[in-house]
């Protein structure tokens, strides 16, 4: 029983250190892919360039929040809210139609 156990446990040590190299071998991998960082975008007209402004708090005089989109995200948003105030104008426009 004894001798067994002690066999478990050579087995186990000599499966972990032939094993060990190519876990650290793995492990230098994973390390050089994180210190890749993405590529910083300059270009300002990118659609991924991120921008960001400020918009008053209504009802403060001083307070002012931060707005960070990207590019392409300022374009949805800008043209949402035109499309919006646009029908707005139209409905208003007609007036209130009543069926009698």
């Amino acid at each position: 029983m004894k001798i067994l156990v002690q066999a478990l446990i050579i087995g186990a040590f000599s499966a972990t250190a032939l094993n060990a190299p190519a876990a650290m071998a793995a492990d230098s991998n994973k390390a050089e892919t994180q210190s890749k960082k993405p590529k910083k975008i300059t270009d300002r007209r990118h659609p991924d360039y991120v921008r960001c402004r400020s918009e008053p708090v209504i009802g403060s005089l001083t307070k002012k929040n931060r707005v960070c989109m990207t590019n392409a995200e300022w374009t949805h948003y800008i043209r949402t809210g035109s499309r919006d105030a646009n029908q707005f104008v139209e409905d208003m426009q007609t007036g209130l139609q009543t069926s009698n």
